[in-house]
């Protein structure tokens, strides 16, 4: 599995921006590695490719290791991938689909989070410790994902010993986002939550039930529904 996606236990430290910095050289490719021809990629293993490399370069060899040691699975439409009370033990990352993040709150479901193509799957705590989880994971619609488990990341790491700093990098970079996502629905109205969605994440307007979209922004249907005719009289 990938533990630069940034779910994995022990990276719980952020990094500074100096030693960020500091890292520019070791992430480079690594020479040692032979060279060998680029295997070629399905469009759902690009997303993958697409999301390491905004984090640092990879050599062919690199690439073709990592394809070699990830575990990629299908999931159809309805899907639990984690209940209410059970332990986090596997990390996730979506080639494919949609995945949903709720609660239930007094029999409702509070949906928090939906994570789509090339998002790793970030919930608040940290796998692997056995702790039950506050919220369920369901596949909004059929999926492709990576799965990772404990052996994996010592396997990974044994492998790629260079992709424990690289995977530094992603928590930090996940965190940053989640960091924004929350200020900017904490600041803003109902309205100018659905307008950012309109800019930022547009696919999930098609994607999702409105009912789900509607949890997701804190208001009912109902209002929601108002927010729209609003928006396409302006």
């Amino acid at each position: 599995m990938l533990p630069i996606l940034g779910l994995y236990s022990h990276t719980r430290t952020v990094l500074s921006f100096q030693k960020r910095a500091n890292m520019v050289d070791a992430l480079a490719p690594q020479p040692k590695l032979l060279a060998t021809k680029p295997r070629r990629l399905s469009a759902a293993e690009q997303v993958l490719l697409d999301y390491m490399t905004q984090i640092a370069p990879l050599s062919d060899a690199e690439i073709n290791t990592i394809f070699e040691l990830i575990n990629i699975r299908s999931h159809p439409r309805g899907k639990v991938l984690l209940r209410e009370g059970q332990a986090l033990n596997i990390c996730y990352f979506v080639l494919q689909g949609c995945v949903r993040q709720y609660y239930l709150v007094d029999g409702v479901e509070k949906t928090t989070s939906f994570f789509t193509e090339g998002q790793p799957v970030s919930i608040s705590g940290f796998p692997f410790e056995n702790k039950p989880s506050k919220s369920f994971l369901v596949c909004n619609e059929d999926c492709i994902l990576i799965e990772g488990r404990p052996e994996d990341e010592r396997n990974f790491f044994e492998q790629l010993p260079r992709m424990e700093t690289l995977n530094r990098m992603g928590v930090e970079k996940e965190l940053q986002k989640s960091q924004e996502v929350l200020a900017e629905y904490i600041i803003s109205s109902p309205e100018e939550r659905y307008l950012n969605l309109m800019k930022t994440r547009p696919d999930l307007l098609d994607r999702v039930p409105q009912y789900q979209l509607a949890s997701y922004l804190g208001v009912t249907p109902e209002s929601l529904s108002r927010i729209r005719r609003r928006i396409m009289m302006k």
